[in-house]
């Protein structure tokens, strides 16, 4: 399995101004596919679609999926992957994003039964919660603090598998959900607040790297290439339960702090900070379902994708 064998047609991608969003319909172009994009730009950006305006086979629509939508026309597959997506965005738009993860995943739901098409929701990592089970592999139901900081996202994401669970079950909907790992990459904002675009754009500076807590908390980091080829590659699988999609190479905070300011060639220093509430202690996918399902494991090696990765940062500091 592979993605150039992903069937031709029109596909909804919403949230589409997003970071993986965009590579994903960019990516669905070029395989000669007809992309219709979605997206209020709450926390996507105009910018990454720019690339895609006034080709034949990309439109873009500026809605919010939460509001009642109507789609013209024939549809060959949904991809849902609308909501804020990091700590940033859901503290600041806590409201929005479980209304998301909620209302506007049952209005997608809805028009895949109408157009009886299949429907690849993104769900996350962060159902698992601060995982007491390690690796993470997707019998493990998570160990989520629904009333913390971070309930927010947490809890819209577990709801939105439910829900599509439940769609898949009473209505017949053909469903994929996929828990998406820790992804970097060009067009990640600058200001994101994750650790890839904090410590890149802080040791391209020269600025303290900030670590929270010991730093030996751990994470895996998914370069976005192998991220969308698992994601067209499970829009093609016909299966229901949920799939991990990351990379399982594990670091710790403060090794991976380390590795940047060398790539940087930095004079940053290492600065630590208390360590924010329900912060995971350890992140890694167990992907043997993605490999026997799929076909499918990461290609990209780290110190290649941060190259990228850091060419485009320095872009960003030159604006």
């Amino acid at each position: 399995m592979n993605s150039s064998l992903l069937p031709k047609g029109r596909y909804l991608v919403a949230g589409g101004a997003g970071f993986i969003a965009s590579h994903l319909c960019e990516r669905l172009v070029s395989l000669g596919c007809e992309v219709l994009s979605i997206d209020n730009f709450i926390t996507g950006r105009p910018d990454n679609l720019r690339g895609l305006l006034g080709h034949r086979l990309f439109n873009q629509m500026e809605h919010d999926i939460v509001q009642p939508l109507k789609i013209e026309g024939g549809l060959a597959g949904i991809f849902n992957l609308a909501s804020p997506a990091s700590p940033i965005d859901y503290a600041k738009f806590p409201i929005e994003t479980l209304h998301v993860g909620a209302i506007g995943s049952d209005n997608l739901l809805k028009i895949a039964v109408e157009k009886k098409c299949p429907i690849l929701v993104t769900s996350t990592s962060e159902v698992y919660g601060d995982p007491l089970e390690h690796p993470q592999r997707e019998s493990y139901w998570g160990n989520v603090n629904p009333i913390g900081p971070r309930g927010c996202y947490d809890e819209s994401k577990r709801y939105l598998e439910a829900l599509t669970m439940a769609y898949h079950r009473a209505r017949g909907v053909r469903t994929r959900i996929v828990r998406i790992f820790n992804t970097y990459g060009p067009r990640m904002r600058a200001n994101d607040g994750r650790v890839v675009p904090n410590f890149c754009m802080q040791a391209l500076a020269n600025e303290d790297v900030t670590v929270y807590g010991d730093g030996k908390q751990t994470r895996s980091f998914c370069y976005i290439d192998d991220m969308v080829e698992g994601l067209l590659r499970f829009m093609q699988l016909d299966h229901f339960e949920p799939i991990n999609i990351g990379n399982p190479d594990e670091y710790t905070i403060l090794d991976f702090a380390s590795r940047i300011v060398e790539m940087a060639e930095s004079k940053s220093k290492i600065a630590f900070k208390p360590l924010p509430q329900d912060d995971p202690k350890t992140r890694c996918p167990d992907i043997a379902k993605a490999k026997k399902f799929l076909g499918w494991e990461p290609k990209v090696r780290l110190d290649e994708g941060l190259k990228k990765t850091f060419d485009y940062f320095r872009t960003c500091l030159v604006k």
